[in-house]
């Protein structure tokens, strides 16, 4: 019956049946088993284009990006998408824009860029602070409070500013929140020799680099349950920050690898160039 409907020879039918698995089907099978490992170590935010960074980079897997892409279908693999965030209108600025949407350093602690985003718990919110190193993507400052006050942004810059100990003309960028305009940030600011800049008023697109940051922790760690209370969300920012973003996590704008290492190898490259 079905050799008649198919309109196929019955010895054609047998010999497909029997027939072993072509080569491209067998190294489907391989990469299909690698993939789904990958999901797990990536605490399942990876989609196609970081899965196959992980392939290449990681793995050393000659693979395409598209080729990935089926398997992953046929696996039922999906990452994390991103998802629109509403902002309050900020304060009127009391720094020029230095940054003009022109995020690309040429060295680490160039330019700098900081925001607070929040988050509800059956406890009450958390509030983090985050400060941003342009150029590798490494938060290189953060806090973690309950509540919206000037100490939240000063702890963090505190932390920035005795991890990576920047030469005077780092530019702090930051959007026109009332606590980055407040005189205490300000002389912060000048006392470690950082230049202040904001962006317009109620425009994301004129801190993304920070915007992209909280929608990548948005989607990959503060979205994936309901969190208890402010002590273990608090935790799970600090262990996903220092524990994954910062030395695992790929990032595309800056060749798939994670800011640590593209700092490391940076430095290396620097070591070598003074030798």
């Amino acid at each position: 019956m079905t050799c008649r409907i198919l309109k196929v020879s019955t010895s054609g039918y047998y010999e497909w049946r029997h027939r072993p698995a072509c080569a491209r089907d067998q190294s489907d099978a391989l990469l299909a088993n690698v993939i789904r490992d990958i999901p797990a170590g990536s605490r399942g935010c990876y989609g196609a284009p970081r899965v196959h960074a992980e392939l290449r980079l990681g793995n050393a897997e000659r693979v395409g990006r598209k080729r990935v892409a089926r398997l992953m279908r046929l696996l039922d693999i999906t990452g994390i998408g991103a998802r629109r965030k509403r902002r309050d209108r900020p304060a009127p600025a009391v720094h020029d824009d230095l940054v003009a949407r022109q995020f690309v350093a040429e060295r680490p602690d160039q330019i700098w860029c900081t925001d607070i985003t929040e988050h509800p718990t059956a406890t009450g919110k958390v509030y983090c602070c985050g400060v941003l190193d342009t150029f590798s993507r490494r938060i290189v400052g953060w806090s973690i409070a309950d509540h919206m006050r000037t100490d939240l942004v000063v702890d963090a810059l505190q932390m920035a500013l005795w991890r990576r100990q920047p030469d005077a003309g780092t530019i702090m960028h930051s959007d026109r929140g009332s606590q980055y305009t407040s005189w205490v940030f300000g002389q912060r600011l000048r006392t470690a020799g950082l230049l202040g800049s904001m962006g317009r008023v109620a425009s994301s697109v004129d801190n993304t680099m920070m915007e992209s940051f909280w929608s990548t922790m948005q989607r990959e760690l503060l979205d994936t349950r309901t969190w208890e209370s402010r002590d273990q969300l608090a935790s799970a920012i600090f262990e996903w920050i220092e524990a994954w973003y910062n030395p695992h996590r790929r990032h595309s704008g800056i060749e798939y690898s994670s800011p640590a290492d593209y700092e490391h190898a940076y430095h290396q490259q620097a070591a070598t160039a003074v030798a």
